[in-house]
């Protein structure tokens, strides 16, 4: 079976989404498909099986949904990346830059521990600064990058290139 040509079919398409220009790859039919959501979560999860990895790392929202299944078929533990002031404890901080702004997430200073083994997971990679900054806390807390994991990658704007992590696995590949 062709994964990525399987999945393509549940990405939907929204052109000038969210403003005039854009082409958004729309997941949530793919998300609400049970098939295609294990599908995904299996191809995802598949170049990281028989590696030593201590847990997935997730980046708020999509990073949620797709990191904590990850992590459940490479049976290791989840750490959730999220928006600021939503995680109770002590945390570290990393800025990124948008397109019309800066924005920032935290990770839990303690949720990893030094020397540990994390796996990165989200959605989507377009120009990687939310992955860039999502490496960078597990970083901080001491712990390595073992790779990243997106279930969609737009090569064009070459997020890959600025992540500098390898492996870094994409199981659909939008190249324009």
């Amino acid at each position: 079976m062709d994964v990525e040509a399987e999945l393509r079919k549940y990405v939907r398409d929204i052109p000038d989404f969210p403003k005039p220009g854009i082409l958004f790859r729309d997941l949530t039919p793919l998300f609400a498909h049970a098939a295609s959501l294990r599908l995904a979560v299996q191809a995802m999860a598949e170049p990281f099986r028989g590696d030593r990895i201590d847990c997935v790392v997730g980046t708020e929202a999509r990073g949620f949904i797709l990191g904590a299944p990850v992590a459940i078929e490479l049976g290791v533990g989840f750490v959730p990346v999220r928006k600021p002031g939503k995680l109770p404890h002590q945390t570290l901080s990393a800025s990124y830059e948008l397109e019309y702004g800066t924005d920032q997430v935290e990770i839990h200073a303690d949720a990893l521990a030094p020397g540990g083994r994390a796996l990165v997971v989200d959605d989507l990679i377009a120009t990687g600064g939310t992955a860039v900054a999502t490496v960078d806390l597990v970083r901080q807390t001491g712990a390595t990058v073992v790779g990243c994991a997106f279930l969609v990658e737009l090569c064009f704007l070459e997020g890959r290139k600025a992540l500098g992590v390898d492996p870094c696995h994409a199981v659909i590949r939008y190249l324009d």
